[in-house]
C-alpha cells in the first residue's frame, strides 16, 4: 500500500461593504461592515475551498460555484466548503491538515479563532487539531492595511491511500 500526498494553495480577498454581516471561517463576527460578494464572502472558507480543490487537482471555487449563479446568492461559504470537501473526499482524499492565515487590520481574529477552527474543521469532517486559523496585519500597507477589505491564504495537505 502506498500513500499519495498533495498540497494545494488558496487565496481570496473581498472588500468591506456597508450593510453586510461579517462572516469569517463560518463564524459571524460583530463588526461595522461585512465583506462584499455574491455569497457571504467568507474569505477563509473561499481560500480553504481553493486549497483543497487544488490539492485534489480539481477546478477552483468559481468554477464549482459560479459567482453569477443565483443559486449561490447569499450562500453560506461554510456550506460551500462542505460541498467542495464531499467532492474531494469522493475521490478518495483525506485531510492531513489545513492552515489558513487571515489578513486584516480589523476586526481582531484571536477572540474568534477557536470557533472558526471548529467550524471549518466541521465542514471538512475533521478533528479541529487538523485545522489552523491564524491572522496577521500588513502594518497599514495595501488594501487590507487601509481597512478596505480582508484576505486569506490557505494551504491544504491531502493524502490518498491506494
Amino acid at each position: 500500500m502506498s500513500d499519495e500526498t498533495r498540497v494545494g494553495i488558496g487565496v481570496d480577498a473581498h472588500a468591506f461593504a456597508e450593510g453586510r454581516k461579517l462572516v469569517l471561517g463560518g463564524v459571524e463576527i460583530e463588526h461595522d461592515r461585512g465583506l462584499a460578494g455574491h455569497s457571504d464572502a467568507d474569505v477563509v472558507c473561499h481560500a480553504a475551498c481553493d486549497a483543497i480543490l487544488g490539492a485534489a487537482g480539481l477546478e477552483d471555487i468559481g468554477h464549482l460555484f459560479p459567482p453569477g449563479d443565483p443559486a449561490y446568492k447569499g450562500a453560506s461559504s461554510l456550506a460551500l466548503l462542505g460541498e467542495a470537501w464531499e467532492r474531494v473526499r469522493a475521490l478518495g482524499w483525506e485531510l492531513v491538515n489545513l492552515d489558513a492565515v487571515v489578513i486584516t487590520e480589523e476586526p481582531r481574529i484571536a477572540p474568534h479563532r477557536e470557533r472558526m477552527r471548529a467550524a471549518v474543521a466541521g465542514a471538512l469532517g475533521a478533528e479541529p487539531d487538523r485545522v489552523t486559523v491564524r491572522a496577521t496585519t500588513t502594518d497599514g500597507l495595501g488594501f487590507t492595511g487601509r481597512g478596505e477589505g480582508a484576505a486569506c491564504h490557505a494551504v491544504a495537505l491531502l493524502r490518498r491511500r491506494d
